[in-house]
Formats: structure tokens, sequence, C-alpha cells
């Protein structure tokens, strides 16, 4: 599987990923289906749509850092990425 950074995807394209996925966004950070602000399981801080991450095969939405991506894959196996 073939992995497509999000960087410089526009913020349109960004925000409209984020809906069919069932968040949404305050302009700067992801929010979850109830408004509230989405939060890396893994680092434990609130995910910025500039800097969000989403694994292929999954609907997790991390910030792109190296911890929560290594914790990532501890936890789900590189067979995750496809």
């Amino acid at each position: 599987m073939e992995l497509i950074s999000l960087k410089n995807v526009s913020m349109n394209s960004k925000l409209l990923l984020l809906k069919e996925l069932g968040y949404s966004s305050d302009g700067e950070f992801v929010l979850s289906a109830n408004g509230e602000k989405a939060i890396d399981k893994y680092a434990e801080i609130p995910v910025r749509v500039s800097n969000m991450v989403i694994l292929p095969g999954s609907t997790v939405i991390l910030d792109n850092n190296e911890f929560s991506i290594a914790s990532y894959l501890e936890e789900f196996g590189e067979d995750a990425l496809g």
C-alpha cells in the first residue's frame, strides 16, 4: 500500500476528509463527533489539522510525530500499514 502525505494537501481537502471520517475542525484542531478536540491517544495532545496523520486501514487520527507512530505500530504491528 502506498502512503500519501497530508502535508501538502489543501486545508479544504483535509476538512472534507475529516468530514467523511465523522470528524470536523475549528480551523486549527481536529474535532470529534461531539465537538471536542480530538486527542492523540499516545502523546495525549490535541491533534492539529496541519499535523494530523491517518494511517492506512485506520480511521484513527494521530499527531504526526515519531512517538505516536511508533506507539501505533507497537500496538497494531507493521501489518496494520498494509
